[in-house]
């Protein structure tokens, strides 16, 4: 049966995050950078360890006035020690729980800039194996995020988006520009299922692109996010296709 990871950024206080967990197979922990504290990433791991969704590290730049979705230029060493610390925390809040870190997601402006610039890339990649060189790196599917970790020796799940929409060179859609976020939730299920079974995705403009999916992503912060993540859920269950974290049996 072919199968799909489906993950979902949790902890970041939308209140939701149980309501979440029974229909997904990867969270994405806040560590306290961009959204959360110790105590909602002690809750949200607990959460994951009673559904069994593996855990992993949602790490961003220091900024939760902008929600990390404002760019900040940091030296190599310094974005480093950035992942490194976030990675530390969430890693011992997960032992508590008897759970190993699964993977590794960046959180937004960090993501986003990670996929453009191969040199933030390679310092991503470099922190995270030397953290743990069995973690996962999710990143933006045909980005430099997951070709530099990959050159890197990682394993990495090339990352698509149920509900945001595309730009014709693969990129996503600006959160400045109107129409970045898909808030119909069929609307967010078909492109799930297009992406999946057709290997491509509509853009904006209406062209279709090819794109690679090891892993599906639901924003938890959305405010259709719980619905969203069981309907998707539900219709992947329709078309035989398991849900299944990335790199687990």
């Amino acid at each position: 049966m072919f199968s799909i990871d489906l993950n979902c950024d949790l902890g970041e206080g939308a209140g939701n995050d149980e309501l979440i967990m029974p229909y997904i197979s990867s969270a994405n922990i806040a560590c306290g950078y961009h959204a959360g504290d110790e105590k909602t990433m002690w809750q949200t791991s607990e959460l994951a360890a009673k559904y069994n969704v593996a855990i992993g590290a949602h790490p961003s730049f220091f900024d939760k006035k902008n929600f990390g979705r404002s760019e900040i230029n940091l030296s190599p060493e310094e974005m480093y020690d950035l992942l490194i610390q976030q990675l530390m925390i969430l890693d011992e809040i997960a032992g508590s729980f008897d759970v190993k870190l699964n993977h590794v997601k960046p959180h937004g402006a960090l993501y986003n800039m990670s996929a453009k610039n191969s040199s933030l890339a390679k310092t991503i990649a470099k922190a995270i194996k030397d953290f743990d060189e069995n973690l996962v790196l999710f990143g933006l599917s045909g980005s430099h995020s997951v070709s530099e970790a990959k050159a890197m020796g990682l394993q990495t799940a090339s990352e698509v988006f149920a509900d945001r929409t595309y730009q014709d060179d693969g990129t996503l859609t600006s959160r400045s520009q109107p129409n970045a976020l898909i808030e119909d939730s069929d609307k967010a299920v078909q492109q799930a299922l297009q992406i999946i079974n057709e290997e491509v995705v509509t853009t904006i403009t209406g062209k279709r692109i090819p794109i690679i999916a090891e892993t599906i992503c639901i924003h938890g912060d959305g405010k259709n996010a719980a619905e969203f993540a069981k309907q998707i859920h539900e219709a992947l269950e329709k078309e035989k296709i398991k849900i299944r974290a990335f790199g687990k049996e």
